[in-house]
């Protein structure tokens, strides 16, 4: 497989002994601020903070027996922390625990996501930069339609991925709230500060208002976003695939030194990463409907949101590293073959002209409509027959009566249609 870059590795963050440990630091912050409230005596808290640990397995085995996650996991607690446990998990309910701890997770892991967006953008920019000048055909309904250059294409995606990451970045601050604030949400027994202390401490902010959880609203936003972000690689990746195709090859993914592309043809090379970047978007957008559904829940609470948050938050935070990654990677090798551009540029024999020829009409005084039935019927035969567009213009009697051959042949220069690109490479800064 083709490398990797090093980041901070997002499937630790989901881990149980990470999720355990940012509930543990939810508990013992609480016990702190209640505390200062003088709600709990202060020794009480130095040995609940000497004494609290969990064993992940131990947890396990004692929710077999309670069947409920938090009471398993205070019960592993309190068995290390002895008399002074009554403290811990005062006038709280679980999902104070689980749903702030679970923030703190989500920010890790839209951390890793923005340096990875940010990495990408990084490589495209340079490619991007390198092929500015790179002339290449480009392409709408997957015909050719006029020139471009490939470092616009990657322009394109920059401005793309810049895009995502502010909007990744807006929503690692959505996801950034905890919640302290007891059964439906009253302060009943516990006091706002304790709320306020523990998320400050941990980065977060305090919900302005909650039910019994934080309002899954905002973990749709997240998953939205990381699901805009893999249609945009997906997008990258389609033309990455498109421009392999052995007629085109303008471009292709890195193939390493002893990979091998097919069991059975030796020859194959094959898009294979672009493919399961297309592939595993699908699985991320699926997931964001998922997210979607999760905000509907039945008065102040329900559980119905929680066991698919256990898949799809680590499952697409996961993933969208990986392509993220692997994108990268894709375009920091990225093979690309001008002369190919070049090629496939001209076998149209010149009718990428054909804009630049209808407007010379039009600035001599032409009507459009007879301007583009002139260019058209000759259009259509060197579609026909093969023939050089220009040639044909030149022979064209209705054409010459409007425009001379010296002006026709200036418009036959791709320079005309790359004439911004500098105007648009400078808004890349």
């Amino acid at each position: 497989m083709i490398g990797r870059y090093t980041l901070p590795k997002m499937g630790s963050i989901w881990e149980e002994q990470n999720k355990l440990q940012k509930w543990l630091e939810v508990e013992i912050l609480a016990c702190e601020a209640q505390a200062e409230l003088g709600n709990i005596p202060k020794e009480a808290v130095a040995e609940i903070k000497a004494k609290a640990k969990f064993d992940v397995e131990r947890v396990k085995e004692i929710e077999k027996e309670v069947h409920h996650d938090v009471v398993a996991f205070l019960t592993n607690i309190a068995e290390n922390v002895g008399p002074s446990s009554r403290y811990i998990h005062y006038g709280m309910t679980s999902s104070d625990v689980l749903d702030t701890g679970l923030a703190v997770q989500l920010k890790e892991a839209a951390d890793v996501l923005i340096e990875n967006t940010k990495r990408s953008i990084k490589v495209l920019k340079k490619q991007g930069i390198k092929h500015k000048d790179t002339v290449m055909i480009g392409r709408s309904h997957g015909v050719h339609a006029e020139p471009i250059t490939f470092g616009l294409k990657l322009a394109l995606w920059v401005f793309e991925m810049k895009r995502n990451l502010k909007r990744l970045e807006a929503a690692r601050d959505t996801i950034s709230y905890g919640k302290i604030s007891g059964t439906v949400g009253t302060y009943a027994n516990i006091d706002p500060f304790v709320e306020d202390y523990v998320c400050r401490k941990l980065g977060l902010k305090p919900a302005e208002t909650s039910s019994q959880i934080i309002q899954r609203d905002r973990h749709a936003e997240f998953l939205c976003t990381m699901a805009i972000t893999a249609s945009s690689l997906e997008k990258f990746a389609t033309e990455i695939r498109a421009l392999q195709k052995t007629e085109v090859l303008e471009a292709e993914e890195p193939f390493a030194k002893g990979q091998k592309g097919s069991s059975a043809m030796p020859h194959k090379k094959n898009p294979i990463l672009c493919e399961r970047i297309c592939g595993l978007a699908r699985v991320i957008r699926g997931n964001a409907l998922v997210s979607l559904e999760n905000v509907t829940l039945w008065h102040e609470r329900d559980i119905s949101h929680s066991s698919a948050e256990r898949v799809i938050l680590p499952d697409s935070t996961i993933l969208l590293d990986y392509i993220l990654d692997k994108f990268t990677v894709v375009m920091d090798g990225l093979n690309v073959y001008p002369e190919n551009m070049k090629k496939n540029l001209e076998e149209t024999k010149g009718l990428v002209f054909s804009q630049e020829i209808l407007l010379a009409l039009v600035e001599k005084g032409v009507l459009r409509e007879d301007a583009y039935k002139m260019v058209q019927r000759n259009a259509m035969e060197s579609w026909k027959s093969k023939k050089d567009f220009k040639a044909l213009i030149l022979q064209d009697e209705d054409i010459k009566k409007h425009i001379s051959p010296d002006d026709i042949e200036k418009q036959f220069d791709y320079h005309r249609f790359l004439k911004h690109i500098d105007q648009i490479f400078a808004r890349l800064d």
